[in-house]
């Protein structure tokens, strides 16, 4: 049975990638899956990027990369991440921009589904954050496993057979008959309080929250030097 590494919404965040990356290295992974988000708010758009298409068998596109090469409106970022974006688009590459621009919005295997935001609304960037909107999305894949990123908040939600939905912050055995969405949390941005990078590992049916933590001084002072808003700076630091 394939074992999986799911990580989402690096962010630019060199520091919090190659943390994760070497934490996956000595688990028995056999793919890693990339839910988007390579780029904004962070300082290393490009590496991120390169080194995300190298290890990952699947790579999936989030409103950040749509954003930064045109695809996706941004007017409903808030002020910090367009300035973000704007400043991501002066430096990605020519071939950065044209992979980003080919990158798929949903991802479906035979048994799992990926998609950044949400499986009832993949283009419009919908937060699935919670159980109630957990809930929601239950009918709109047909795979047992759903995974997602966006919100940056971690979680397992486990729907049995007759609707009722039980809400995991840590781990979760999986059980014959339930189907689950797993939101991965951020590598480069955690937004629960808890500044450690953050990402999925779901091997030997058992679904895993992995926490790491990573140079956050390093990241906010190559941030700073280019000339990035303090606020995405700062925040790092607080995990929100």
């Amino acid at each position: 049975m394939p074992s999986y590494a799911i990580i989402s919404d690096v962010h630019s965040n060199l520091e919090a990638l190659h943390a994760v990356l070497k934490e996956i290295d000595k688990e028995n992974i056999t793919d890693i899956l990339f839910l988007g988000d390579a780029v904004g708010y962070g300082s290393d758009p490009n590496i991120c990027t390169e080194l995300l298409r190298s290890v990952s068998k699947v790579f999936i596109a989030g409103n950040h990369d749509r954003g930064a090469v045109g695809i996706s409106d941004i007017t409903s970022f808030n002020p910090y991440a367009m300035i973000a974006i704007d400043w991501t688009k002066n430096v990605l590459t020519e071939e950065n921009m044209e992979f980003l621009k080919t990158v798929s919005l949903t991802y479906e295997g035979k048994n799992i589904f990926l998609v950044h935001s949400s499986p009832k609304d993949p283009e419009r960037w919908r937060y699935l954050e919670s159980k109630e909107s957990a809930v929601i999305n239950f009918p709109y894949f047909q795979q047992t496993f759903c995974f997602v990123g966006h919100s940056h908040i971690p979680f397992i939600a486990e729907q049995s057979y007759n609707g009722k939905t039980v809400m995991y912050y840590k781990s979760a055995e999986v059980k014959e008959g339930c189907r689950y969405i797993i939101n991965t949390g951020s590598v480069g941005q955690p937004r629960d309080g808890n500044p450690n990078a953050c990402y999925v590992i779901f091997q030997n049916n058992l679904i895993e929250i992995k926490r790491v933590p990573y140079d956050i001084l390093l990241t906010q002072k190559k941030m700073s030097a280019a000339g990035l808003p303090n606020y995405l700076i700062n925040r790092l630091a607080k995990g929100h």
